[in-house]
């Protein structure tokens, strides 16, 4: 007898194939058998009505600390979560030094918070992922952070790397994907990242090829000169030979509007001549970062402290007032900065949460200051630690995107503050009850493709991602007649519907729509028995 069948769902495999009728059962972590009238296991759920597809991946997640600080993690596992990709946008907490880690905490702290007591007993990625084998909501993969090994090996300073210094970075990289990391990630509009050239990036990613590992950047631009940008990623992958993961690839501001097909055209040329590509996107249009992001690179050269001491300045102040707002700077991707588009998500002082929910636009208003002058007296106010929502996304060039051979799901969520975007609790029930069931932009068993299978094989997992024998059990029941997300601009904390059961290694983490108590996730680590293909 198992120890679970779901009797009767409608089964979306994971693959793209229309769902069939089906009983599945789960013995302990795996999948054990797929069929009709299979006898009933030591618990039995009814799925009349219901679908049952694989646990939902997500392909760029900020929990890195959180998932830790705050195990319960129901943002994640109520939308049906069980696998997500920590270490984006190449600022993250392992590999690690002690003045690297202090100084991440307050650049990175609008993504993370700033956990109390927090046990940092770790220094390598395998460290890293040995804690969150200790017990998590559902499971994580890793990518080694470009930007943090720049922090510890170079510093802050906008320079090119020695030799030396490339080679130590490289052998950082080397270590990472051989304790279990499945890629590297890049943040290259956020300090020190930024700073890497072309070719610094091109013989990283060819210790990534080397390894079997992925590389995914947070490119130079979603705005002004965004196909720019993407066309430099794919350069850098042909020269490398390493797969290519689009984080988060959307086509924003106001120079891009409706030319998400031009970015599908680069990718369909890219796949053409050789280069392997996907893509990862949230369905929603305003992008969330941290405050300190749309500043010019230049005011973060030395580290958080200069920064401040630069926003404090009179002269520094006119320059990067000028720049944001008549030349564009590149932390707001090139543009001239909107302040109507930027919105206060989160807080680290509480003196000033009467700031969350108002553009800066509004409070400029309210104060009867320039804008400009109460961005630099937020970020000093409060320590650079400042969460955004950013209102600069098209829906046309969403659609585009999302329709593509290439996609997956990513959530970007950032799970601090007190009005983080929806898509913390709502992106993978968006895509299913928006985009499939309301638009159509999206079949059901394709979508299901999208976020379950196709990111599986681009993590080279070979037991997750699909509704198989043998598998581990990480599934979603779900009832697509009425899945939907509730989470909202205004009330962004708010369970999905629609999603009564989800499981994680065998382990009921959703049950009857309530968060149980399990922590039966862990570290997913990059296939072994691959130290140089």
């Amino acid at each position: 007898m198992a120890d679970l069948l779901i009797k009767g769902a409608t089964v979306l495999d994971g693959s793209g194939a229309p769902g069939v009728l089906a009983d599945v059962a789960v013995d302990g972590a795996r999948i054990v058998a797929i069929g009709n009238d299979l006898p009933a296991g030591r618990r039995t759920i009814d799925a009349d009505g219901l679908a049952l597809s694989p646990g939902f991946i997500d392909m760029h997640a900020h929990s890195d600390l959180q998932i830790l600080a705050n195990p319960d993690h129901t943002a994640k596992v109520s939308q049906g979560i069980t696998l997500e990709v920590l270490g984006q946008d190449g600022l993250s907490f392992a590999p690690i030094d002690d003045p690297t880690r202090s100084t991440l905490r307050r650049q990175i702290a609008g993504w993370n918070g700033e956990p109390d007591d927090f046990d940092f007993s770790w220094s390598t990625v395998g460290g890293y992922l040995d804690r969150l084998d200790q017990g998590i909501a559902c499971n994580a993969a890793y990518l080694v952070p470009q930007g943090t090994l720049r922090m510890m090996v170079v510093g802050t300073e906008n320079r090119p790397a020695t030799r030396a210094e490339l080679d130590e970075m490289k052998r950082l990289l080397a270590e990472g994907l051989q304790q279990g990391a499945a890629g590297m990630s890049s943040g290259l509009t956020y300090t020190p990242g930024m700073f890497a050239t072309t070719d610094e990036l091109v013989e990283l990613c060819t210790v990534l090829a080397s390894y079997g590992g992925y590389y995914s950047p947070h490119q130079r631009s979603y705005g002004e000169g965004a196909l720019d940008a993407y066309g430099e990623m794919v350069e850098i992958a042909r020269r490398s030979g390493c797969a290519l993961h689009l984080t988060h690839a959307v086509m924003n501001f106001e120079p891009n509007r409706g030319r998400g097909a031009d970015l599908v055209a680069m990718i369909d040329k890219a796949v053409a001549n050789g280069v392997d590509v996907t893509t990862d996107t949230y369905p929603y249009l305003p992008g969330a970062t941290t405050l300190a992001a749309i500043l010019p690179s230049w005011t973060a050269e030395g580290g958080p402290d200069a920064q401040l001491a630069r926003l404090r300045d009179p002269a520094s102040r006119e320059r990067i007032a000028h720049e944001m707002e008549q030349v564009g700077s590149d932390g707001c991707h090139g543009c001239v900065t909107d302040w109507n588009t930027i919105e206060i998500g989160g807080v680290k002082s509480s003196s000033l949460s009467g700031a969350v929910g108002q553009t800066i636009a509004a409070l400029a208003e309210s104060a009867r200051e320039a804008p400009a002058e109460v961005f630099f007296d937020l970020l000093i106010s409060d320590n650079l630690a400042t969460s955004i929502l950013q209102h600069v996304g098209h829906e046309q060039n969403v659609r585009a995107i999302m329709r593509h051979s290439s996609h997956t799901g990513g959530s970007d969520a950032i799970l601090v503050g007190a009005k983080p975007h929806p898509r913390s609790w709502g992106t993978f029930p968006r895509y299913l009850g928006r985009y499939v069931r309301e638009l159509g932009v999206l079949d059901l068993a394709d979508c299901i493709h999208h976020l379950t299978g196709r990111p599986a094989r681009r993590l080279r997992l070979t037991d997750r991602g699909l509704v198989r024998e043998g598998y581990y059990a990480d599934l979603v029941l779900f009832d697509p007649a009425t899945v939907r997300d509730t989470a909202t601009f205004d009330e962004p904390r708010q369970q999905a519907e629609g999603i009564p059961y989800v499981f994680v290694n065998g382990v009921p983490v959703i049950d009857a729509g309530r968060r149980t108590d399990a922590l039966p996730g862990g570290a997913v680590r990059r296939p072994s028995g691959e130290e140089a293909l």
